[in-house]
């Protein structure tokens, strides 16, 4: 319990009462857990895209609120990794400068660019989707983006020692990225079959090909890199369901 409840404080905003879960040991075997979070965060935004839909509100209108909901589930954080991580790897600058780049605070062009661009993407990919998939659209996202951050974890080794996240490489996390792979393809099939289960794989792929990047760049991975690949995996979810459901109505 006390892990599940580190893994809610680590990824989410939800209040969590008491001191539980707050412990290092605690959110170092929180990892197994993220699925289980993303499960919960999919629920909620399923339910209020089921919500919306009853209410008969614009298609714009609901994936705006949806937009914004997946935003709100962490604070901002994910996307303040993405913005941070935009500003370092496109800056052209060595490995050191890199990271101190994605340590500053402060928020440079391309990492504002980076967030505009993901968060059009996201409401243009929901908008198109056929009214009937949007809340399957919604639950998948949050899942997807929790399941990759654990396969980044199995995937590199932390760049930046000392750091936020080196606390989660305390541990081995193969079996743990395993378990949210299967967690994410077993979801995506019983919601929405072969699209589903083909959306995981492109979720994977996604994970795979900026983990490369992120090992070319910095040598590894870091928190920021963390919240970018949340973003980008939900993206994706957005991005292929839009054209695999779109496409075949």
């Amino acid at each position: 319990m006390r892990r599940l409840l580190a893994a809610f404080r680590f990824l989410t905003v939800l209040p969590i009462p008491g001191s539980w879960g707050t412990a290092e040991t605690d959110l170092a075997g929180s990892v197994p857990f993220f699925p289980v979070v993303g499960l919960a965060l999919g629920g909620i935004a399923f339910a209020l895209a089921w919500g919306a839909q009853q209410l008969a509100l614009p298609p714009l209108l609901v994936s705006a609120a949806l937009t914004v909901a997946m935003l709100s589930f962490s604070g901002g954080l994910h996307m303040d990794g993405l913005s941070d991580t935009a500003d370092g790897f496109l800056s052209s600058r060595p490995r050191e400068r890199i990271l101190e780049i994605m340590k500053d605070s402060h928020v440079g062009a391309m990492g504002v660019i980076a967030i505009v661009c993901v968060l059009l993407v996201k409401f243009a990919a929901m908008a198109s989707l056929p009214p009937t998939r949007v809340a399957f659209a919604a639950m998948l996202m949050p899942l997807a983006g929790r399941c990759m951050i654990v396969a980044q974890m199995a995937l590199l080794p932390y760049a930046r020692p000392g750091g936020l996240g080196s606390v989660f490489y305390q541990r081995r996390h193969r079996l743990a990225a395993a378990w949210a792979c299967v967690v994410l393809g077993a979801a995506g099939m019983m919601t929405l079959k072969i699209p589903g289960l083909a959306t995981a794989g492109v979720c994977l792929l996604v994970t795979l090909a900026f983990s490369l990047k992120c090992r070319r760049k910095i040598g590894g991975a870091t928190g920021d890199t963390f919240g970018a690949t949340c973003e980008l995996a939900e993206t994706a979810v957005a991005v292929t369901l839009a054209c695999w459901l779109v496409a075949s109505v």
